[in-house]
This record gives C-alpha cells, structure tokens and sequence, in this order.
C-alpha cells in the first residue's frame, strides 16, 4: 500500500527526471536566477568573507569597504533565503548575530575566491587595456 507521502516523494522524483538539463544560455533556464544571484557586486565580496568561518554583521561591514548596512543586511538576506548563508542569532542582550556559509555557500566560495583572485591580479592589464582603447 503507498500513502500519500510515497505518491508526492515518487512524483518529485519523477519531475526531476523530466527536467531538460541546465543551459545558462538558454534564457529560460532557472540557471539564469542563480547566475544573477551569485554574481552581484555584494555577493561577490560577501561569500569570500564568509569563507573563513562564522562572521558578525559589523566585522563584515569592516572587511568589506564600500558597502552600507542597507545593501549588507538585504545581501545576506538574499544569500540565506537562496541557502547560500546560514544566520545564527544567539538571542542575547546586547544582540549576537553571525554568519556563515551553509554547505552550498561553501560550495561556491572557492569559485568567487579565484574570481576575486583573478581580479586583483588583472587589474591593471584591463586599465591598461581601457587606456589603449580610449588611445584610438
């Protein structure tokens, strides 16, 4: 005899199945949301910072120049709802919150680490380059 959790659980099973494979350049693919998640100017610095372990709200605002408490808090928002970002409010007083990758952030950190990398790197090769082009 099958319940109605067998049914549900067989029939997820079933759409998974079913589903066409990802192509990020395919402008239906679902894909594309996680691209625009991941690659937005405070996810590309927020996820990085995490890499090392639990972080509270004003240490990241610290390690992170630039960004204001609004696009930090909304950021982290966003990363915890995607399960990018695990939120542990330790509920005492004053308030102790932290942060820190779930496993599917951590999963993602060492990709945006290398981008992160690649730009301190590159840098000057691209002013370089936009002075050529700015040159013609």
């Amino acid at each position: 005899m099958t319940t109605g959790n067998d049914k549900s659980a067989h029939g997820a099973a079933a759409a998974r199945k079913r589903r066409a494979p990802a192509d990020v350049f395919s402008a239906t693919c679902p894909s594309r949301a996680a691209l625009e998640l991941v690659s937005s100017k405070w996810a590309l610095l927020i996820v990085p910072a995490l890499a090392e372990g639990p972080v509270r709200n004003n240490e990241l605002m610290r390690r992170i120049g630039g960004v204001s408490q609004k696009m930090l808090t909304q950021t982290l928002k966003d990363l915890e709802y995607n399960g990018l970002v695990i939120r542990t409010d330790h509920q005492t007083v004053p308030p102790h919150v932290e942060y820190r990758l779930s496993p599917l952030g951590r999963s993602l950190s060492q990709t945006l680490i290398a981008l992160d990398r690649w730009a301190e790197k590159h840098h000057g090769d691209l002013e370089t380059a936009r002075a050529r082009f700015a040159a013609r």
